[in-house]
C-alpha cells in the first residue's frame, strides 16, 4: 500500500474538482434550492457505498448539514427492504428505483443518483421514470458518465470507476453543494 500515492490521488481529484467542476456544483445547488423553496422533495439513490451516500445525502437534508433550520423533505430510495424485495421479486432488480419514483416523485422533485460504474440498470430505470415525471436529475458518476450521464440534467462525471474514490468525492461534492443550499434557502425566507 503506497499510502503517500493514495493521498495524491485524492489531491489531483479533488483539484480537478476546483478546476472544472465547481460551476456544475454550484448549478446543482440552484435546482435543488429551487425546488426545496417549491415545496419538492429530494430523492437518493445508489448502489451499495453510493447507497450509503444517499441515506448520508438525505440524512442531512431532512436533519441539517450545517445551519440551524427546518427540516427540507427528502427520502432514501434504497433504505426500504420490504420496498426493494417485493419490487425486486415482483418486477426484477432493475425496476427497484423506478417504481418508487412512480409512486413517489412529483413534477418539481429533484432525484440524486450515484453510481461509480455509471452502468447500473436499475438506476438507469429510475433516470427514465423521472424524465417521464419531469422529475430533475442530478448525478455523480464514474466512468465518464457511462450510460447513465445522457439520462441525467445535472452530472458531475469522472473518468475513474474505482467505487472508493467516486463514493469519497460523491460526499465532498454534496456536502458543499449542501452548504450552499441551506444558505439559500435560509437567507431566501
Amino acid at each position: 500500500m503506497d499510502y503517500l500515492k493514495e493521498v495524491d490521488n485524492r489531491i489531483e481529484t479533488l483539484q480537478n474538482i476546483r478546476e472544472t467542476k465547481v460551476e456544475q456544483m454550484k448549478q446543482a445547488a440552484e435546482i435543488l434550492t429551487k425546488a426545496l423553496e417549491e415545496g419538492g422533495k429530494i430523492l437518493t439513490a445508489g448502489n451499495g457505498g453510493s447507497a450509503a451516500n444517499a441515506q448520508h445525502i438525505t440524512g442531512d437534508v431532512v436533519g441539517r448539514y450545517k445551519i440551524e433550520r427546518g427540516a427540507f423533505a427528502g427520502v432514501t430510495l434504497s433504505v426500504d427492504p420490504s420496498v426493494m424485495t417485493a419490487t425486486g421479486n415482483d418486477y426484477g432488480y432493475e425496476e427497484v428505483f423506478a417504481r418508487q419514483v412512480e409512486g413517489i416523485g412529483n413534477k418539481g422533485d429533484v432525484l440524486i443518483i450515484m453510481s461509480s460504474s455509471a452502468g447500473s440498470a436499475n438506476l438507469l430505470q429510475a433516470l427514465k421514470k423521472a424524465k417521464e415525471k419531469e422529475i430533475y436529475t442530478i448525478a455523480v458518476l464514474g466512468n465518464n458518465g457511462g450510460v447513465l450521464k445522457e439520462w441525467t440534467d445535472k452530472c458531475v462525471d469522472f473518468p475513474f470507476k474505482d467505487s472508493d474514490l467516486v463514493e469519497e468525492i460523491a460526499m465532498s461534492i454534496f456536502h458543499m453543494v449542501l452548504t450552499q443550499v441551506e444558505e439559500s434557502v435560509v437567507n431566501n425566507k
